[in-house]
């Protein structure tokens, strides 16, 4: 899962990204309006975490900005600013989660994992695929009951096709689940993490579409 960080200081954005990416999310992480403005251009992420006072403007306005052109990627707000009239505006202005700082970061990627089960219409951790199910909260995969350990970029393409059933997905939409901005995409990643995939769960649970990419095989 690939989320965009809109954060200032420095030391905080560092740790966001440190420590969201232990719990499985790819982070792009940017330090102001214009940078964020870029990145979503550029990106295709699942979620943003969005502070409300950049060095160049305010993130209420970049969130009014992004929900009046129709981007509705999930956004959770995460600022110092921690009234209740602050909560309403960014609520109101389009927001669909508030943390204020300090902050627990395990709680941040529960809130997270929320949103995304949300836009994708789910209401629980658990994604079942006949014998085979993912427990977000957990990060773990199990196999009829059975525990399948998993590396980080394995685990991140088997969500993102187990969470979009019947969709086929392109190795650059895959690419994109497991590479941040500052990582060199091997070009042939997305096929060598399949293979091991496939040889953990079984060949037939991956099927190849050929020249279009890649989807869960129905139950």
């Amino acid at each position: 899962m690939r989320i965009l960080v809109v954060e200032d200081d420095d030391v905080l954005r560092d740790g966001l990204v440190a420590g969201l990416g232990l719990d499985g999310f790819e982070v792009d992480a940017v330090a102001s309006c214009a940078d964020a403005r870029a990145g979503i251009a550029s990106g295709d992420h699942a979620a943003i975490v969005l502070d409300i006072g950049l060095p160049d403007g305010s993130g209420l306005d970049l969130l009014t900005e992004w929900r009046a052109e129709g981007i509705t990627t999930p956004i959770l707000l995460l600022t110092a600013r921690n009234l209740v009239s602050d909560r309403i505006d960014g609520l109101d202005g389009g927001a669909d989660d508030y943390l204020g700082k300090p902050f627990d970061l395990a709680e941040l990627s529960a809130r997270l994992r929320v949103l995304l089960r949300r836009s994708n219409g789910r209401a629980h951790s658990e994604i079942v695929v006949g014998a085979l199910t993912i427990d977000e909260a957990r990060r773990e995969v199990r196999l009829d009951g059975q525990e399948i350990p998993l590396s980080r970029r394995e685990y991140a393409i088997l969500h993102a096709l187990v969470a979009h059933p019947g969709h086929i997905l392109s190795r650059a939409q895959l690419e994109d689940r497991i590479y941040g901005w500052q990582e060199e995409v091997e070009s042939n990643a997305v096929e060598v993490h399949i293979h091991k995939l496939r040889s953990k769960l079984g060949r037939n649970w991956i099927e190849t579409v050929r020249g279009e990419g890649y989807r869960i095989a129905r139950p």
